[in-house]
């Protein structure tokens, strides 16, 4: 099933709790979105609050894309809140209910939000990307590449510090 994609839907309280419950679905799966499984409501909640904050009160943006009613992949169009890197942006907890992976949902949601993002005078997007997991190869076949390393910046255990991955992607070359 294709995704129907809502830009900014309203942040009703219903819609709040179906974006919490998918983040611990997809932390306690396995997925790098800031935390580190098990994980609940209550842990996610904060993070979460202060993120939806950032989309009501602006300046960032909320991509959300539906199976039906029900959300089933997320992502946040984040602003660097700086007038000199003002023609790029940030995606941020790029998510895919574990249910509804294995479908192309991620790929669908990316694609959207680069399609979006020239509407919001962007030309250019930024991904952060968890090492150890491969997840940039998926972001790669989407025409990102890597900049950067900081290398062991993600602490996710004691004695397992990750690779934090830089990823970049210039909306003005098409992906190959």
């Amino acid at each position: 099933m294709s995704l129907r994609f809502v830009l900014d839907p309203d942040l009703t309280p219903e819609l709040r709790e179906r974006i919490v419950d998918l983040w611990v679905d997809v932390t306690n799966a396995g997925g790098a979105v800031g935390f580190v499984a098990p994980v609940g409501t209550a842990d996610v909640r904060p993070l979460a609050e202060a993120t939806f904050a950032a989309v009501t009160d602006g300046p960032d943006r909320l991509l959300v894309g539906y199976e039906g009613d029900l959300p089933v992949a997320v992502l946040f169009l984040t602003d660097h809140r700086f007038p000199l890197k003002a023609h790029w942006g940030v995606l941020k907890r790029v998510m895919v209910h574990p249910d509804a992976q294995g479908h192309g949902h991620g790929q669908a949601l990316m694609r959207e939000a680069a399609r979006r993002a020239p509407e919001l005078g962007w030309r250019a997007l930024h991904v952060t990307v968890r090492g150890g997991l491969g997840l940039e190869r998926f972001y790669d076949r989407l025409g990102y590449r890597e900049v950067g390393r900081l290398p062991g910046a993600l602490r996710v255990a004691p004695g397992d510090d990750r690779d934090e991955i830089l990823m970049w992607r210039d909306l003005d070359t098409p992906p190959a």
